[in-house]
């Protein structure tokens, strides 16, 4: 495994453009801070803080920077989609092949370095958040209160498995990371469409149902978006609104069956493919 990673890091490293996006995509979090630190004067007697709506306090934290962060998971999956461009129109995936390295053995170096990634991901934002919230927190918060949201952690890391691991089917698939990337966005407008047409004939109710199975669709279910929450606390009180933003484990269970079906349909295109 080990071999597998320094070979795909070795790519990484010595194409400028993906160790650069790298670098972006794992620096970005750390203006969680900047944004934490806002303080506007509107006069003399009221100044207007980034914390006045609790964003940065326990427990909605957890939810509100792992959901911003993952935006930024399309940085990363230029670099995949990237580095398997070059190796088609290099041929250097040919010659790995020639010197060795199974087609088997190259799946999982690029799934090995997706985790790593994620993992690497996941501990720069636990660490940002942990940080954030102490500071921005009532310091009479008791242990439970600070953990409560954690699972979002969770999420956030196989929504990036999930969301990469899709990133290197399509970059298998295209071979060209511009088309791949684009592929992405057709996807998502074709999930919608399908939501009309099931929305037509079947109504609300079994429409949503279907579409929570739709690969990008059951991605972003991981990590449902937290504004909502932050500005309805009043009217769910007030009118009895409820807005489901928990994770569930049916959610987790559909991400991980996609996960599996991206990396055996690359191993299958790749198995068939004469390159």
């Amino acid at each position: 495994m080990l071999r597998l990673i320094k070979i795909e890091l070795q790519k990484i490293w010595f194409n400028k453009s993906s160790r650069n996006l790298v670098f972006v995509s794992l620096i970005l979090p750390f203006t969680f801070i900047l944004f934490a630190s806002i303080k506007i004067k509107i006069n003399a007697s009221y100044n207007l803080k980034s914390n006045d709506l609790g964003i940065f306090s326990f427990p909605i934290i957890w939810h509100f920077t792992t959901y911003l962060t993952s935006i930024i998971k399309f940085l990363f999956a230029f670099v995949i989609v990237g580095v398997i461009s070059n190796e088609y129109s290099n041929k250097t995936l040919k010659q790995n092949l020639i010197d060795g390295l199974s087609k088997q053995e190259y799946i999982c170096s690029k799934f090995y370095v997706i985790v790593l990634y994620a993992l690497l991901a996941t501990f720069i934002i636990t660490c940002i958040t942990f940080g954030i919230g102490f500071f921005m927190s009532d310091t009479s918060l008791k242990i439970s209160e600070i953990f409560n949201g954690t699972e979002y952690l969770v999420a956030y890391f196989l929504k990036l498995v999930s969301f990469f691991s899709l990133c290197l089917f399509l970059g298998l698939a295209i071979k060209r990371s511009v088309f791949a990337l684009a592929l992405i966005f057709m996807i998502y407008i074709a999930e919608w469409l399908l939501y009309g047409i099931a929305y037509y004939f079947l109504g609300t109710n079994k429409a949503t149902s279907i579409k929570d199975f739709f690969p990008l669709q059951a991605i972003s279910n991981l990590i449902e978006q937290p504004f909502q929450r932050i500005t309805t606390n009043k009217i769910t009180q007030l009118k009895g609104f409820t807005y489901d933003y928990s994770l569930h484990n049916y959610e987790v269970i559909i991400v991980i069956l996609w996960t599996l079906i991206f990396l055996t349909l690359s191993y299958k295109l790749l198995k068939k493919r004469d390159l």
